[in-house]
């Protein structure tokens, strides 16, 4: 596709801001072509949003929540009447295909009408009468917000943060990554539009806007979704002003094959691979190890095979055969392609899977066939690690305990699923250390905005989506009203 490179700026009190430099996006699919530019902000910039946001926030916490409300379906349905153009920006800077741009879009407004339609239940007043008075209960808001959100699904975990923060009556400053700044930064210049100047301000750059956005006093609270490294130098910058934070980090998800499960099952087959292998592999809550009962394991692999090799077709995003497009960068491509070498010198077999629908784009972008890897140990990095990747391995078990142990045996509990027969899959499920577990289903397609999300052990604090979603953003205030405060026990 020719366009002509997009530029955005930064967005300071509803004002467009113009840096001196700048960063570009290159498309995936073809690293020539540059997809638009955005702005490297300074550490003055970022104070200059921090305090503009601390400005606004008195005034717009003491909105109602009715006009909250408003104004932010009035957001939703801006957004809705932009998703196509959204979309196509999407994929053409992140090299996810069309079809997937568009889930992503669809997944936040889901969850922003989803936070809009609940909040007022959520937020209102806890009003508690007892014989010896009263107790009030209130949402308060807890003040600036500073959201530093990730490349892999910039718009959805960047609307995560964004709706409930506003809804809840916060002021928000914003940092995408830059290797996916643009589509959300339009997304977020919409929402913008549609709040009181201050509300809501974006900002990008380098380590200097992120050490602002972490450790000035005026921010009242920090949600970051990325890497756990990362998050624990947040975690330090944080300290010193005691920060609220909300973390969904790393995850090493594990999924399990029991013996009854039904491997002449396509659909389910096809879910399992599509939970491998969707934004190719470029999602925390992908399936990244798959642990296989020994009973089922050759004829699992077959048909797993079997399916990976119908569903996958890899080439151009804007092509609507296509299921996976280009990973989102070159230093990923290497990362993952690392793992897959070191496997290989420990004396794993790698099996490509899929189709290449135009072989001459595959060599031009930073594309990945999808690989499967079998015979790996269960202690080799390609298990241990996070790939975020188009790879992943099938290793086998010998019973629950086994299969259980393997898949705690990790610093990460983000999600993990079960998939066979339903109650032994529950009572599985149960055993299992991660923030959700899915049955029979994984990833994306057992998302569920309705309940929380985020993780245990190194994947995370705090959760997202949901009543807690919307909690997180708030604090407890306690109003208590006794009718004789008088205590028998204190002397005249």
């Amino acid at each position: 596709m020719a366009n002509e490179p997009l530029v955005i700026d930064a967005l300071i009190n509803g004002e467009k801001v113009k840096t001196d430099e700048q960063s570009h996006r290159e498309n995936p699919a073809n690293p020539g072509e540059i997809v638009g530019y955005a702005p490297i902000n300074t550490r003055e910039e970022a104070i200059q949003a921090i305090e503009t946001a601390a400005d606004a926030f008195p005034s717009w916490a003491e909105t109602s929540l009715d006009d909250r409300i408003k104004r932010m379906n009035r957001a939703i349905n801006k957004l809705k009447d932009a998703t196509p153009e959204i979309a196509q920006l999407l994929s053409r800077e992140h090299g996810k295909p069309l079809y997937d741009s568009e889930g992503e879009m669809g997944v936040s407004l889901m969850w922003m009408e989803h936070a809009s339609n609940t909040t007022k239940d959520v937020l209102k007043d806890d009003v508690r009468e007892r014989d010896d008075g009263k107790t009030i209960i209130k949402n308060d808001p807890i003040g600036v917000v500073s959201a530093i959100t990730p490349w892999n699904y910039p718009i959805s975990l960047s609307t995560i943060k964004i709706a409930p923060a506003l809804l809840a009556g916060n002021t928000i400053v914003v940092k995408p990554s830059p290797f996916a700044p643009l589509a959300v930064s339009k997304v977020i210049e919409i929402i913008a539009e549609e709040f009181p100047k201050g509300a809501v301000n974006l900002v990008h750059g380098e380590s200097g806007v992120g050490v602002e956005l972490t450790t000035h006093p005026k921010v009242d609270k920090i949600a970051f979704t990325g890497g756990t490294e990362t998050a624990k130098k947040i975690m330090k910058s944080a300290a010193d002003t005691i920060k609220n934070m909300t973390l969904e980090l790393g995850g090493n998800d594990a999924a399990i094959v029991l013996s009854d499960f039904d491997v002449e099952d396509e659909r389910a087959m096809r879910r399992l691979v599509i939970a491998n292998f969707l934004t190719a592999g470029q999602i925390c809550m992908i399936a990244k190890r798959i642990y296989v009962h020994r009973s089922i394991y050759d004829k699992f692999v077959e048909k797993y095979i079997e399916a990976a090799n119908k569903w996958i077709r890899v080439g151009d995003p804007f092509n609507k055969d296509v299921t996976i497009g280009p990973v989102n960068n070159a230093d990923q491509v290497k990362y993952v392609q690392g793992l897959i070498t070191d496997a290989k010198s420990r004396g794993a077999r790698v099996i490509q899977l899929g189709q290449l629908i135009d072989p001459e784009m595959f060599e031009k972008g930073y594309y990945m066939q999808p690989s499967l890897v079998l015979d790996a140990g269960y202690k080799d990095p390609i298990v241990e690690e996070e790939q975020f990747g188009p790879t992943v391995p099938i290793l086998p078990y010998d019973d629950d305990d086994h299969a259980i142990s393997l898949a705690n045996d990790s610093i990460y509990g983000l999600t993990s699923s079960v998939w066979g027969e339903e109650e032994h899959a529950i009572q599985v499920a149960s055993r299992i250390e991660a923030g959700t577990t899915m049955i029979n289903t994984a990833a994306v397609q057992g998302l569920d905005v309705r309940f929380p999300f985020g993780g245990v052990k190194q994947s995370g604090v705090g959760r997202e989506y949901g009543e807690e979603g919307l909690l997180s953003y708030v604090a407890t205030h306690v109003i208590n009203v006794p009718k004789d405060p008088e205590l028998p026990y204190i002397p005249e």
